[in-house]
């Protein structure tokens, strides 16, 4: 490959000035890189552990995040000592702060008496030295301001050759500069939206500080990411493109259109568990719409006969995953075999994917609290045996990113702004088994709750909404029977990076009609309830308990492991096994109400209810028609 050739397949770190985020497992990481793109400030982040050694650009300049930890902990993590070797600024954040003190002198570090979560003011501080270099971080930042705090620990006293900045009531080094280094620590979070002008100092580090240029923006970025597929693929190459009808795989398969043409073969593999229509909804859009080849592939009978008794949400995701590349690699074949001796004739290397960032994050093993959350179906759990090599050129962008770009190559508002849908679709919104018939209870539900959205006028004021089909049954009365059947979990969130979200509050009314049409319209469903949890992590994760999210007695409760089902089942066995070892100590009230359902509420001088009447009611025909066969009860 020619010097120009390289250049133009680089990737966005080496073509953009970056800013380089090392996380420690804050929960709010993600956000420093979200508010340098919104500064058009193109940043990155790997994992605190990342061995400088092995980066392959130079950053402008690098923020420690903050994290869980105390640096002074046996187990706690470190930077790279060779960070401070870059000669580039650095910026600490809380525990990042403290690794930078701890660096210097492991003494500097302690903890603290008072903790400090919330709200404080922060008040700078007069510098000895008077020189502009010290005060950069708090450029035409006049007045006090509030900051977020979160922390326990604080520095005992000043590393050598450090100044304080700024200070709290309970912090004194609550902002400290190197005297001679571009290197500085601040124990406020300024990522977040409590921290008034936090925005404004990231844009003093990166732009005032680090020198980084303001030119990250989408029309930047697909004049060169089509230069770069074009390099990748070279003049013969061609590509199977993996589509599902949502925003992502949507943009990914339009760029990969306007930088190859029809040397890119896009395709839907009907796995079973697709939204309602959906194989045919895509196959109208990306070909009356966009003008992309298409190919449908239905395996839906593959997929569903390997779910069969699958209920763990990881293992669903491998089987869905793996099927998925296999089905890839047979269409690929018979693609190139068709294209064979056309204009269109080449080898078929690359498998199109729109994997984003947030996915990106997901996936990678943070040391510490921030582990993998899931294998996200992009970009873990894929054979290691795969023959096609993976092209990705979202892999960079967050989703408003995502849809930014969309706008800019021409695609229709109403699917730039589609809600995401997981790659292994609605297998993973059924808590259990999979089966045609769960599949299709969650469809109908999933359909009638966003067709609904979309009537009250609230689809571009989500960003996410589905169904999911809980492993529980309820009892209920429909009409005048009644019945034990399934429920329906609705969930709707607000969010802007798909990192963190917020439930969306809707009115009563809408509740009420969404659950009336689900428990009337989708047969098998007797209750519908809303969830109002608020999601800190892993928003387009779609499982609600999922065992591989939370566990229980690690740290950050919001990524913890709830093993709640292992100890209702244990409490259930012990509980079944107590009732087996005792006498039988069933009140007489019980035995009555056995025998008449509407006894106990007479008693009391109560009118029994219309499920009590029904119960009786169904009892005495079932005694009635067991006297007639001669059975006794």
């Amino acid at each position: 490959m020619t010097a120009n050739g390289a250049a133009e397949s680089a990737p966005p770190h080496k073509l953009f000035d970056t800013l380089l985020i090392l996380d420690f497992g804050s929960q709010y990481s993600h956000l420093i890189t979200r508010r340098l793109r919104d500064l058009k400030v193109y940043s990155e982040l790997l994992p605190c552990t990342q061995r400088i050694s092995e980066l392959d650009f130079l950053p402008k300049g690098i923020i420690l995040s903050g994290g869980p930890y105390s640096v002074y902990d046996k187990d706690a993590p470190h930077v790279d000592s060779a960070v401070f070797d870059l000669d580039v600024p650095i910026l600490g954040i809380c525990y990042g702060l403290q690794e930078i003190a701890w660096q210097h002198d492991k003494e500097n570090v302690l903890a603290g008496e008072k903790r400090e979560y919330g709200h404080a003011k922060l008040v700078f501080e007069p510098t000895a030295s008077g020189t502009l270099q010290v005060n950069e971080l708090f450029n035409d930042i006049v007045d006090d301001i509030d900051v977020w705090m979160s922390h326990g620990d604080k520095l005992s006293h000043l590393p050598e050759s450090f100044t304080t900045i700024a200070k709290t009531k309970n912090a004194p080094f609550a902002g400290i500069a190197h005297s001679s280094r571009p290197y500085y620590g601040i124990q406020f979070h300024p990522e977040v939206s409590h921290t008034s002008q936090g925005t404004k100092v990231l844009a003093n580090f990166a732009v005032r500080i680090c020198k980084a240029r303001q030119h990250w923006t989408m029309e930047e970025f697909v004049g060169k990411e089509i230069s770069r597929i074009r390099a990748l693929v070279g003049q013969k190459g061609q590509v199977i493109g993996a589509v599902s009808g949502g925003v992502d795989s949507t943009v990914a398969a339009k760029l990969m259109h306007e930088a190859i043409g029809d040397r890119f073969h896009a395709v839907l593999v009907d796995n079973g568990v697709l939204r309602l229509n959906e194989a045919t909804i895509v196959h109208k859009t990306l070909t009356e719409h966009l003008g992309i080849n298409l190919t449908v592939v239905d395996a839906s009978t593959r997929f569903l006969t390997d779910l069969k008794g699958v209920t763990e949400p990881e293992q669903k995701r491998k089987i869905i995953g793996r099927n998925f590349i296999e089905v890839f690699q047979e269409t690929a074949k018979k693609i190139a075999a068709e294209a064979a001796g056309s204009s269109r004739a080449g080898d078929i290397e690359w498998l199109l994917q729109g994997t984003l960032y947030p996915d990106v994050i997901e996936s990678i093993a943070f040391r510490g609290p921030s582990q993998t959350i899931k294998t996200h179906h992009n970009v873990g759990g894929l054979p290691a045996a795969m023959h096609l090599k993976l092209i990705e050129p979202l892999r960079e962008l967050f989703k408003d990113e995502v849809r930014i770009l969309g706008t800019k190559l021409g695609i229709p508002e109403e699917l730039v702004w589609r809600h995401p849908f997981p790659g292994p679709g609605i297998a993973i919104r059924i808590l259990g088994e999979v089966t045609s018939a769960q599949v299709e209870i969650a469809r109908q539900a999933d359909h009638i709750f966003i067709e609904e959205i979309v009537a009250a006028g609230l689809y571009r004021k989500i960003s996410q909404a589905f169904a999911a089909l809980l492993p529980v049954k309820a009892v209920g009365v429909m009409g005048d029977k009644r019945v034990h059947e399934q429920v329906i979990a609705l969930r709707a969130v607000e969010t802007t990076d798909f990192m963190t979200a917020d439930w969306f509050p809707f009115d009563g009314l809408f509740l009420k009609k969404v659950s009336s049409r689900i428990v009337n319209e989708v047969s098998g469903v007797c209750r519908v309830v809303y969830d109002v949890t608020r999601d800190q992590r892993n928003v387009k994760n779609s499982e609600i308990n999922d065992a591989e999210r939370y566990k229980e007695g690690q740290p950050n409760s919001h990524l913890a492991n709830d093993s709640k089902d292992e100890r209702s089942i244990a409490n259930k066995l012990a509980r079944e096994e107590k009732r087996q070892n005792e006498p039988d100590q069933i009140s007489q009230e019980a035995r009555d109400s056995q025998s008449d359902p509407t006894l106990p509420a007479k008693k009391h001088g109560n009118e029994p209810s219309k499920g009590a009447k029904i119960d009786a009611e169904i009892q005495q025909e079932e005694e009635e028609m067991l006297r007639k066969k001669g059975i006794k009860k």
